[in-house]
């Protein structure tokens, strides 16, 4: 390779990955448009609007939506658009299902083994953090400390299986744990039965942990099928 070209393959090396950086850019903020419900089910997808808004070309548009057409969150109709799609009803019982059978044990065995020290401390440092994120009606950053509170407890009894299935539950049933949150009233329950579980935890009573998982997410089930019932626009069955 002549010297010349050295300089020349490094800056179209640099503007690939500069192209690539915007290209991921534009396909996270379109995703966490759809999880947030700012994009909302069911919704046409303005191409313009979006290259206009995030100051892009229409291409890494385009290679954002299929990308997540791939993942599901977005339905391509040729000769139509493209639309955020709607949350399948009954993949999300199915997967409320695992959820709630794997969770329910790990409480039963966090609970039998009682966390380290420092877990606890830590599930005791989320709880203050969602109790304010409550007070503060602060959706958002409930659901972020919610995520991290189910993941300290799988964490902290080094379950590296069942941590990377629960991910992957996550990543489905995300769009459905935002809007379970956002009915008035419904962060301060979510706590308290964060509470309740912890406190079972604490005092080495598998049983009565088990049990606290399950009917919190009994419960978040429950607000699923209400939200569902009220607002079939944004379901399929």
């Amino acid at each position: 390779m002549t010297k010349k070209a050295a300089p020349a393959r490094k800056r179209l090396a640099g503007e690939r990955e500069r192209r690539t950086s915007k290209a991921d850019q534009v396909y996270l903020d379109i995703k966490e448009s759809i999880l947030s419900g700012a994009l909302a089910p069911g919704g046409a997808i303005d191409k313009i609007a979006l290259c206009e808004r995030l100051g892009v070309s229409r291409f890494p548009v385009t290679a954002a939506i299929n990308r997540l057409a791939f993942e599901r969150l977005v339905v391509i109709e040729p000769q139509h658009g493209s639309f955020v799609a709607k949350i399948s009803s009954s993949d999300v019982r199915e997967w409320m299902l695992i959820r709630r059978a794997i969770e329910a044990e790990i409480s039963r065995e966090a609970g039998r083994a009682k966390l380290a020290e420092d877990s606890m401390r830590a599930l005791e440092r989320n709880l203050r953090y969602q109790q304010a994120a409550a007070e503060a009606d602060d959706v958002a950053g409930f659901y972020a400390l919610d995520v991290e509170f189910h993941k300290i407890i799988v964490d902290g009894l080094a379950l590296p299986h069942a941590r990377e299935i629960l991910d992957s539950l996550r990543s489905h049933l995300e769009r459905v744990r935002r809007i379970v949150l956002s009915p008035p009233g419904r962060l301060p329950k979510a706590y308290a039965q964060h509470r309740h579980v912890y406190d079972m935890i604490e005092k080495r009573d598998p049983a009565a942990a088990a049990e606290a998982m399950r009917a919190h997410l009994d419960d978040t089930t429950a607000m699923f099928e209400r939200i569902a019932a009220e607002h079939p626009e944004t379901f399929t069955g």
